[in-house]
């Protein structure tokens, strides 16, 4: 029987195991045909949000995230999170429907040059004008999401391409390509041999992990690394959780995380007096080397990366060019044949230095974590929170402050837990759909969304989202009436910061419980334990709103000599 387009669209969506397609009813055809086929829409309530919700689910679940969105407006406001997938490798298919073929170049209504919107913002993008030719360009886009280093694409399909009859395939297409890497290469074994013959040679290597070690799955694997040569391991903000932070060589996050009262102004010396060092799935990029300082030139560098214009981009390195498992396990494999011996005897001076240096963090911070003073500062919120790490919490924080507080101040407990911070371009207002689309992923296992209410304003539409398809995410709304960084930021650079920083009061409970959403406003830090249990432990969405200390902010290395005056 013939089909049309939007069916066979439908059918590749299913051959690819998308289970959910992130939507807000456009291209209609496409969804009315995805969900007569068991295919779930996620009908989201701003149009900038579905592709973060997409990119949330990608990052926890393995897959490609499918959004989709009608031509004009709502593509233009997928730039953005195609442009935070884009800069954190994440894999989205945005499927985008075009005018009528008819009606391109004529001013059709909300007609738009959708090929140069996403070229900048995608690794892919392409319009498709051939019926028959469906299947082709919908596992091309699938295959540019997923392989290499991964990201979004953009597929534009005209409105009355997908209404058109299309009759069926001479051959079936078969394969399923909507999990990610999907192909793992690794480089040659000469150049893991050298590596490993580096890494048993160096009086003392350090690891840099970043995001990539998450999205190729191989947090197992540095692990083996970590534990076999003896190295200690420290992390970017997207790396978070790639190693179990009280393994004794870990040194926990470190980047710009370096101020007083945080753990990297200890941590960040290991780094300083290293003569190698491994880097594993990072971008070098500003914030995860501290503006490119942490990265001592007298140091040797072994870059892993899937990506072969990261590696060399800002420090000369051996090039280990592959899929982070697939590098890691050959590594490990070669570091068995060398003599390891100088690593086994460095060991336990280095465990002593790395144990001394998280009780010196603890103690710094041990006042402000524990304060039972109102307004609550964030690093006791962070200490409630921290319990549940133990119970596979996954974490997911907004951009700014908001990511600080969850990388600085919690601590991962096994190899693999995830933390989600928007870090690509770090806009405000993802941290509640990442999360949603976590949730989406694990469906059993608790979600926590750490936001401020800066960021939190861009997406409390959402909520309405939440209860209507019982997505039951926990956000804790850090409410400290400021744009914090940006205040924070100017009163540095500038001596005085602009009126934007302020906001009028706002009750986020009420908006929550306008919303249907079980709610809760927290003034006694002695309160928070039960209303966060309460939170992970409902059946539905709930919300916390934290009265929190405007004047609190991470230790960044950005604010340390006035941290350090005051």
């Amino acid at each position: 029987m013939e089909e049309t387009v939007a069916d066979r669209v439908a059918n590749a969506l299913l051959r690819h195991d998308v289970q959910y397609l992130f939507a807000q009813s456009l291209p209609s055809a496409v969804v009315l045909a995805a969900e007569a086929r068991g295919i779930r829409q996620i009908a989201y309530r701003q149009e900038n949000m579905g592709g973060a919700m997409a990119d949330g689910y990608a990052r926890i679940s393995g897959k490609v995230g499918v959004v989709a969105a009608q031509n004009g407006p709502a593509a233009t406001l997928l730039v953005p999170p195609l442009a935070e997938a884009m800069k954190a490798s994440i894999p989205v298919v945005a499927i985008v429907q075009e005018v009528e073929r008819d009606q391109s170049d004529r001013n059709a209504f909300q007609e738009l040059d959708h090929i140069a919107l996403f070229q900048p913002c995608t690794k892919w993008v392409r319009r498709v004008q051939t019926e028959e030719r469906i299947e082709d360009y919908i596992d091309a886009a699938f295959t540019a999401a997923t392989s290499g280093r991964p990201g979004p694409v953009a597929l534009l399909l005209p409105a009355d391409l997908l209404r058109a009859r299309v009759k069926p395939a001479l051959a079936d297409r078969r394969t399923s390509i909507g999990r990610y890497p999907l192909d793992r290469c690794r480089p040659a074994d000469e150049t893991i041999i050298q590596a490993a013959a580096w890494i048993a040679a160096a009086t003392m290597p350090v690891v840099l992990a970043g995001g990539g070690v998450h999205g190729a799955n191989a947090c197992t694997q540095l692990a083996q690394l970590q534990e076999l040569a003896s190295v200690p391991v420290c992390t970017t903000n997207m790396g978070k959780g790639a190693v179990n932070e009280h393994h004794p060589l870990s040194l926990g996050v470190l980047g710009s995380l370096t101020g007083p009262r945080s753990l990297g102004i200890h941590t960040r010396q290991f780094l300083e007096e290293a003569d190698l060092i491994v880097l594993v799935g990072t971008r070098t990029n500003q914030n995860g080397t501290d503006n490119w300082r942490q990265i001592p030139r007298t140091a040797r560098v072994i870059h892993i990366d899937v990506d072969p214009m990261e590696i060399g981009r800002n420090f000369e390195a051996l090039r280990l060019t592959g899929d982070a498992r697939e590098t890691l396990k050959a590594l490990n494999a070669a570091l068995e044949k060398e003599d390891l011996s100088l690593r086994d005897m460095a060991r336990p001076r280095l465990e002593e230095r790395i144990v001394r240096s998280w009780s010196e963090f603890e103690d710094a911070r041990r006042a402000v974590a524990l304060s039972g003073r109102s307004p609550i500062r964030p690093e006791r919120v962070m200490r409630e929170l921290q319990p549940w790490l133990d119970d596979d919490l996954i974490v997911v924080a907004d951009a700014s402050y908001s990511s600080m507080w969850v990388t600085g101040q919690l601590r991962g407990t096994s190899e693999g837990t995830r933390f989600i911070t928007p870090r690509g371009l770090a806009g405000l207002g993802w941290g509640l759909p990442l999360a949603m689309g976590a949730k989406l992923a694990q469906p059993e296992t608790p979600v926590v969304a750490v936001v401020g209410d800066g960021g939190f304003a861009h997406s409390w539409a959402e909520l309405e989202t939440m209860v209507r398809l019982n997505i039951p995410v926990t956000t804790i709304v850090l409410n400290n009436g400021i744009l914090g960084f940006q205040r924070d930021a100017e009163t540095v650079k500038f001596g005085r910061y602009t009126s934007a920083c302020h906001f009028a009061p706002v009750d986020h409970a009420q908006i929550a419980a306008a919303c249907g959403c079980r709610s809760a406003r927290v003034d006694d830090p002695a309160d928070l334990a039960n209303l966060i249990r309460m939170g992970i432990e409902a059946d539905g969405p709930f919300l916390i709103e934290a009265m929190t200390d405007p004047e609190a902010h991470p230790p960044l290395s950005l604010f340390a000599a006035m941290d350090q005056a005051a």
